[in-house]
C-alpha cells in the first residue's frame, strides 16, 4: 500500500512539471517560465519566505492545498541555514528569507520535492521550483 501511495506521488509530481510553474505570493499569482531565481521572487514580495538549496529556490508551501495534504514524514537533515538577506541579488548557497540561521532543513521519505524545515518544533514545508 506504501508502495501504491508512494508511486501515486511521484505520478503526481511528474504531470505537475513542465516548463510552466505557478507561485502563489500573497494575493498576487505570478507565472514563470522556467526556474525562478531569488532575485526575480523578491523582486515581486520582499516579503516572501524561501530559501536557497542546491541552486534551487524553495518556497514556503503552507498555502499549497496538495502539498499540505500530503503524508509525509521527516527523513535525514540534508541542509543548514547559514545566512538570512532579503536582498535578491545578495542570494547565495544557505541564504533564506525568514527561516533563522541554523534551522535545519530535512528531506521528507516520500517525496523528493518537498523538504521540512524545523523552527522552534513546527515543521514548515516547502516546495522547490525548477526547470521541468
Amino acid at each position: 500500500m506504501k508502495s501504491l501511495l508512494i508511486l501515486f506521488l511521484i505520478i503526481i509530481t511528474l504531470s505537475a512539471c513542465n516548463n510552466e510553474q505557478q507561485l502563489k505570493m500573497g494575493e498576487e499569482e505570478q507565472l514563470y517560465i522556467g526556474s525562478p531565481t531569488a532575485n526575480e521572487i523578491l523582486s515581486k514580495n520582499k516579503r516572501e519566505d524561501i530559501f536557497l538549496m542546491n541552486e534551487v529556490v524553495y518556497v514556503n508551501a503552507e498555502k499549497i492545498d496538495w502539498v499540505k495534504k500530503a503524508d509525509l514524514t521527516l527523513g535525514n537533515a540534508v541542509f543548514e541555514v547559514v545566512r538570512q538577506s532579503n536582498d535578491g541579488e545578495d542570494f547565495t548557497e544557505g541564504t533564506a528569507t525568514k527561516l533563522p540561521v541554523g534551522t535545519k532543513i530535512y528531506k521528507t521519505n516520500e517525496k523528493g520535492d518537498i523538504y521540512i524545515a524545523v523552527v522552534d518544533g513546527r515543521e514548515i514545508r516547502y516546495l522547490g521550483f525548477r526547470e521541468g
